[in-house]
């Protein structure tokens, strides 16, 4: 094995199990432990064990650490990035679907027929039930750790209706903080709990199996640029989505869709990846900056801003029967009137269409934007007298890792939760029904997952596998194939998500997606045969290529399943079929190495 000079892996010391960790008594299971020995020259391989390994923190993970260490179960939270401040939910500014009834009569069951509704057919009810029937549990649970829900004057939780609830029952945190006052939250609750050990900027690469289970993770320390094994009974997947995939989209960088080839590569089924969902009303023009591009929906909610053609005039009507002033469409509903405007030559001058709030009264305007009103006037944006053109944008994947209702995925020893996984919204999530997803289906997987609380797992053959795996990384930076040193990573990723976006984007045809798979495979052999400049610590150009290549991944099983899916069905819009077909289909995609994707059809 090599790398550099060295050819010896040994574990680091573990005299720094971690500020108020203690070390875990024989056969118990109380804290995450680093394995203790010393180095001699070798290579440091970082070794932790803990009962519970969460992959991912933005809230879902975060939430499933909460869980497993309420449960009892030592955790390890470990994030490529630092520990949540990545993912989705940090940048979310709208509102948390959840039946308290507090603004009207509603329910779970109620919530359960309207997110069916909307999923078009494909949302599986066992995973839409678990979520919507503990969504108030969660909401309360998170407002215990400072996420301050925003209360009418008479103290009950303010709530707003969303496009496709048939009730208010989403709340939210003013103005523009419902993300981030979640992400906040959650990252007190796991902060000081010594049986959560956080690990940032740590890239995991590979799950390790034994006997057909997962047990741990493999991958390397980013500042460091060291192996580390880490062995658990059971690990948690909740990396997130794979948004970065498009070239215009709402994500953090970092969406990258590691959890999926991390899953599929393992043996786990993959649903419906074709599903990505397009927010119809992204900020488009003018430029600007300070402001997340998704920001106008909760002010369409507040106060019914207009959405107006090239011509001036309201046409949501003719699409969905939407009454003018109200905001009722569904988002894939929206994002094919927009498209279909801009196509009869009636978009705005941008390609896309005009937001009005220019009948609401200033003080009303100020009242509701708060703080973002001077944001917006520093972009020269003046409600009162200016419109603004707004165009769909890629914001969430619909489908993800096939799960059961208690998380556990179809290999055994792996869960998953949020975004990464399938079965919540079908064909087309409602708005407010992701974060509800995270929080629900991290305490889930969380609670799930600390059942395992004390079982052994061989961690000599997980730090093996991680010696095998840091080998096999070794290819990334020279490949034995023809090699092609100027080949950019960062170049090479806004090719492929100009590809995605025009060819596999929110309006398809066979021959685009022909193109675009083609265009994707030859991306793939460019990125697998670039060599890079190796580098001692903070391998930027190793991670980029590593992203780079589970991007290229997911963009292929995304392409294969429109390709299939000839029928136009709520995100998926396929222009030369755009017929529903009576009987719903899901498509199920598994991974070989060597072999690549493998496609099945599962009937709903």
């Amino acid at each position: 094995m090599r790398c550099g000079t060295a050819s010896v892996l040994i574990c680091a010391s573990a005299n720094g199990i971690g500020k108020g960790m203690k070390p875990r008594p024989a056969q118990t299971s109380t804290t995450p432990q680093q394995t203790p020995s010393s180095t001699n020259g070798g290579i440091r391989m970082q070794c932790y064990t803990a009962d519970v390994l969460v992959i991912g923190a933005g809230a879902a993970g975060l939430m499933a650490a909460r869980a497993a260490s309420d449960a009892g179960a030592s955790v390890l939270l470990v994030d490529k990035s630092l520990i949540g401040r990545g993912g989705a939910t940090v940048l979310a500014q709208m509102t948390v679907a959840v039946a308290l009834g507090e603004a009207e009569p509603d329910s779970p069951e109620i919530h359960f027929e309207d997110t069916m509704a909307g999923g078009r057919g494909l949302s599986v009810p066992e995973i839409v039930r678990v979520i919507v029937e503990r969504g108030p549990e969660v909401i309360l649970e998170v407002e215990k750790y400072g996420v301050n829900w925003a209360r009418t004057p008479d103290g009950k939780h303010a709530q707003v209706v969303a496009p496709g609830h048939s009730r208010r029952r989403c709340v939210y945190v003013d103005i523009l903080n419902t993300g981030g006052a979640t992400s906040a939250g959650l990252r007190r609750a796991t902060f000081r709990d010594p049986n959560i050990r956080r690990l940032k900027n740590v890239m995991i690469t590979r799950l390790v199996k034994q006997d057909g289970a997962v047990t741990g993770a493999a991958g390397f320390a980013i500042e460091t640029l060291e192996p580390v094994s880490l062995a658990a009974p059971r690990v948690v997947i909740a990396t997130g989505g794979l948004t970065e995939v498009y070239e215009r989209n709402s994500a953090s960088a970092n969406m990258t869709g590691d959890g999926f080839v991390l899953a599929a590569e393992a043996g786990a089924v993959l649903r419906d990846m074709e599903m990505v969902q397009f927010f119809p009303i992204a900020h488009l023009y003018p430029p600007l900056v300070g402001l997340d591009p998704i920001m106008w929906d909760p002010f369409r909610y507040k106060l019914g801003g207009r959405l107006l053609n090239g011509q001036g005039e309201e046409f949501m009507h003719r699409y969905t029967g939407e009454v003018a002033g109200q905001y009722t469409s569904a988002r894939d509903q929206t994002t094919l009137a927009i498209f279909e405007e801009v196509k009869a030559g009636r978009g705005s001058p941008h390609g896309g269409a005009y937001l009005d709030f220019r009948m609401v009264p200033e003080d009303k305007l100020r009242e509701a934007f708060g703080p973002a009103i001077g944001i917006l006037k520093d972009n020269g944006i003046n409600l009162t007298t200016d419109m603004v053109e707004v165009a769909p944008m890629a914001h969430f994947h619909i489908g993800g890792i096939q799960v059961t209702p208690a998380m556990e995925t179809t290999v055994p020893g792996l869960l998953a939760c949020g975004e990464v996984i399938h079965g919540m919204h079908g064909a087309n999530r409602l708005s407010g029904n992701a974060i509800t997803e995270a929080l629900v289906t991290g305490r889930v997987a969380g609670e799930t997952a600390a059942k395992a609380r004390g079982t052994r797992v061989d961690e000599s053959a997980v730090r093996r596998a991680a010696e095998a795996e840091w080998e096999r990384l070794q290819a990334f930076w020279h490949p034995r194939a023809v090699r092609q040193d100027d080949a950019s990573m960062m170049g090479l990723k806004r090719e492929l998500q100009r590809v995605m976006w025009e060819d596999a984007g929110p309006l398809r045809t066979e021959e685009q997606l022909r193109r675009a798979l083609a265009r994707v495979r030859d991306l793939a052999s460019t990125c697998r045969n670039a060599a890079l400049t190796r580098e001692p610590r903070f391998p930027l150009q190793l991670v980029e290529k590593m992203e780079l290549d589970r991007m290229l991944q997911v963009s292929e099983a995304i392409v294969l399943g429109a390709l299939e899916r000839r029928e136009t069905r709520g995100a998926h819009v396929r222009l030369d079929h755009d017929e529903t077909w009576d009987t719903p289909k899901s498509t199920a995609l598994t991974y070989e190495e060597g072999a690549g994707w493998r496609l099945d059809w599962v009937v709903q």
